[in-house]
C-alpha cells in the first residue's frame, strides 16, 4: 500500500491502528492530505468522506455510539476544525470517544498572515480529555548527509510526538471523551511512498474496568437498609448496558421506586417512564406540600447520564433527599445540590456486590406512587383519544406504530419532550444528543449511527432541528432502511410552551421563527422518497408504505396546526389532576 512520505503521517495511521481505531471520518482538504493518503489507502481503515466538518463530527459521533470505540475525525487547518466544536462539547459531555486529528500549518506561519492559519493548538481546552500538540517534521531527501545534532533533534522529535499521540489515543480509550491531535505539515504534502518508515512504539491503554468490595461498601448498604424511601433516578443509558437481573431486583423492593427516562433504555412494569406525567399534576394541586413531602425520598440513587426533565430537577433541588448517591465510572455531577457520594465504577459492578448486602424494607414508597401513576395513565388515554390533530396526536401515532426492533434518534428541544410523555416499546434503542442539548447535529449523529447500527434507524425530528442540519444528508453512506420522520409545526414550538415567550416583542420572528419551508426539495435533491400527512387518518396510511422497504431512504413530513400545539400540551397536563 501507499503511505505519505511525512513519517508523522505514517506515526498517527500506524498508532490508531494499534488501538483498535479502524474508522476515519475524513473532510476534504489540501493541508491534510498526508493523513487522507495514509488513512483512505489502509486496507485495515474504513474512511468515510464527509464536506461538511460540523456534520462529519456529528456522523462520526453516531458512528462511535454505534461501534462502542473511539472513531477519528481528520480535518484541514484554519476554520476547518472550528466546525467540529458542537459535537466536541456533545462528545465530552455524552462520553463519547472521539479523536479529532487536525492538520495545521508548522508554528513559525502562524499569525504571519498566511492563509488558513488560526491559533489551533489547544482549541478546545476547555472541553477536550487531551490536546496533544505535535511538532512539525522535515522530510529530507535520504541523498542529503544529515549532521548527527540534526539526527538527533529529528529522533527526539519523533519519540515526543510518538508519545503525545500514545497519551491523546489511550485517554479516548480510557475516559471515553474526546481527544485533540494537532499536526503541523511542512510541504510537499502529496508525496508517496510504498512503505512506512517508521515503526512508532505504541503505549498500551489501560483496559480493566474498576472494581469495587462489599467491605467498602458496607457503610452504604447499612444507610440503604434504614432507609423506607429510596428513588433511583436513570438518566441517558446505552441499551442493554444493564443486566436486567439488577432492575428485577430494584423493581422487587417495595421501599425502591425507580424513575426512568426515554433515554434510559431500561424496561420494567414496575418503573415510572413517564416523569413529568406524575410530576406536573402534584405542582397544580392545592395539595401540593403534603404530596411533595410524600415523594421526597431519604435517599437518592442515580447512574446514567443527563436528565432531561425539568420537573424532577426542581423537586429534587427543593425536596432534597438527605442521601445522594451517584455511580458511574468516570464522573458525577451534583445536579440536584446534596450529591455526598460517587461510586466511581461501572453501574453493574457496583449492584453486583451491593446487591448481595442489603435487604429489602418494609414499606409502601413504590406502590403508593405506581397507584398514583396507573390513575395518571387513564387520564392520558382518556385525553388522547379526545383530542384533535396536533402535535400529541401525532407523537402517539408515529409511536404506536413503529416496527419492532429500531434504533430511534431524537433531536432536542420539544421532539425528546414529547417523547417523554409516551411508553415506547422496550425493542427501541433509544438515542439523543443530550450532552448539550443543541440541535445542531441531531440528523449528523442519526446518519453516522445508521451506518453501523444493528437495526434499522429512524430519526424522529422538528423541523427546524431538520432544516437546521440539512447537510447531514449530503454523503453517500446512508443505508436505504435509514427513515425520518419531521414534526413540522412551522417554526420553533417549544417556544410557545415556555412561560412568558410569547409575550416577548418580535416573538415569531426571533423566537419561534416561523416559516413556510417544506422538506420535499431537500428530499428530491438528496434522492429520498418523500411522504407527507396532514391529519391522524392521513398520518396512519403514510406511515404504512413509509417503513415498507424501498430502493432509497424515506422522509415523513408531518404537519401539525403552529396555533394550537401549545394549548393542547398545556392542558394535557391540567387533565391527569385526579379531579379532573
Amino acid at each position: 500500500m501507499q503511505y505519505s512520505s511525512i513519517p508523522l503521517a505514517q506515526s498517527i495511521t500506524l498508532l490508531c491502528l494499534s488501538k483498535g481505531i479502524k474508522h476515519v471520518v475524513i473532510s476534504p482538504g489540501s493541508r491534510n492530505a498526508p493523513l487522507t493518503i495514509s488513512f483512505s489507502n489502509h486496507p485495515d481503515i474504513e474512511a468515510y468522506s464527509v464536506v461538511d466538518e460540523r456534520s462529519a463530527a456529528f456522523f462520526a459521533l453516531g458512528l462511535a455510539q454505534q461501534l462502542k470505540e473511539p472513531v477519528a475525525l481528520c480535518c484541514s487547518s484554519g476554520s476547518a476544525l472550528l466546525n467540529y466544536y458542537p459535537a466536541i462539547a456533545e462528545a465530552y459531555y455524552s462520553d463519547v470517544p472521539l479523536v479529532v486529528i487536525s492538520a495545521d500549518r508548522p508554528v513559525e506561519r502562524i499569525d504571519i498572515g498566511d492563509g488558513q492559519t488560526i491559533r489551533q493548538k489547544n482549541v478546545y481546552q476547555n472541553h477536550i480529555l487531551y490536546s496533544a500538540n505535535l511538532y512539525s517534521e522535515l522530510v529530507l531527501e535520504e541523498a542529503v548527509p544529515i549532521d548527527p545534532k540534526l539526527k538527533q533533534k529529528l529522533f527526539e522529535a519523533q519519540k515526543h510526538n510518538e508519545r503525545e499521540i500514545n497519551l491523546a489515543l489511550n485517554m479516548a480509550i480510557e475516559q471515553n471523551g474526546p481527544v485533540h491531535v494537532n499536526a503541523p505539515f511542512y510541504e510537499p504534502l502529496y508525496q508517496l511512498v510504498e512503505k512506512s518508515s517508521v515503526a512508532p512504539l505504541s503505549i498500551e491503554p489501560i483496559r480493566e474496568p474498576k472494581t469495587t468490595t462489599k467491605k467498602a461498601l458496607q457503610p452504604y448498604a447499612e444507610i440503604w437498609n434504614k432507609a423506607k424511601k429510596k428513588l433511583v433516578l436513570v438518566g441517558v443509558n446505552k441499551p442493554n448496558a444493564v443486566e436486567q437481573a439488577y432492575l428485577d431486583w430494584l423493581a422487587e423492593d417495595p421501599s425502591v421506586l425507580v424513575f426512568t427516562e426515554t433515554t434510559s433504555n431500561l424496561h420494567h412494569e414496575k418503573f415510572i417512564t413517564r416523569i413529568d406525567k406524575l410530576i406536573a399534576p402534584i405542582e397544580a394541586s392545592t395539595n401540593k406540600e403534603n404530596e411533595f413531602q410524600q415523594l421526597q425520598p431519604d435517599l437518592l440513587l442515580t447512574f446514567g447520564g443527563l436528565i432531561i426533565s425539568k420537573k424532577i430537577k426542581a423537586f429534587l433541588r427543593t425536596y432534597q433527599p438527605k442521601h445522594h448517591w451517584h455511580v458511574d465510572a468516570k464522573k458525577a455531577f451534583d445536579t440536584f445540590f446534596c450529591l455526598n457520594k460517587h461510586f466511581d465504577v461501572n453501574v453493574n459492578e457496583f449492584f453486583n456486590k451491593f446487591s448481595k448486602i442489603v435487604t429489602p424494607v418494609e414499606s409502601n414508597y413504590r406502590d403508593q406512587w405506581l397507584e398514583v401513576n396507573a390513575q395518571r395513565d387513564v387520564h392520558h388515554d382518556k385525553y388522547m383519544e379526545e383530542i384533535p390533530f396536533c402535535d400529541l396526536k401525532a407523537f402517539r401515532q408515529v409511536l404506536q406504530q413503529m416496527p419492532e426492533e429500531q434504533v430511534v434518534h431524537l433531536s432536542n428541544s420539544s421532539v425528546v419532550r414529547y417523547a417523554q410523555l409516551f411508553r415506547l416499546s422496550p425493542s427501541l434503542q433509544v438515542y439523543c444528543n443530550r450532552g448539550t442539548s443543541g440541535i445542531d447535529g441531531s440528523s449528523s449523529t442519526a446518519v453516522g449511527a445508521s451506518v453501523r447500527a444493528n437495526f434499522p434507524t429512524t430519526l424522529i425530528t422538528g423541523d427546524i432541528s431538520f432544516l437546521y442540519d440539512s447537510n447531514a444528508l449530503w454523503n453517500n453512506y446512508i443505508p436505504k432502511s435509514f427513515r425520518i420522520i419531521i414534526i413540522n409545526n412551522q417554526g420553533g414550538g417549544i417556544f410557545r410552551i415556555l412561560p412568558g415567550a410569547k409575550e416577548a416583542a418580535h416573538f415569531s420572528t426571533f423566537f419561534e421563527t416561523t416559516h413556510n419551508l417544506r422538506a420535499n426539495h431537500l428530499a428530491e435533491m438528496y434522492n429520498f422518497s418523500y411522504q407527507a400527512a396532514t391529519d391522524e387518518k392521513s398520518l396512519k396510511n403514510e406511515l404504512i408504505p413509509f417503513y415498507a422497504e424501498g430502493d432509497r431512504p424515506k422522509i415523513l413530513e408531518i404537519f401539525t396546526p403552529r396555533e394550537d400545539n401549545d394549548q393542547y400540551l398545556k392542558n394535557y397536563f391540567k387533565v391527569l389532576l385526579p379531579e379532573s
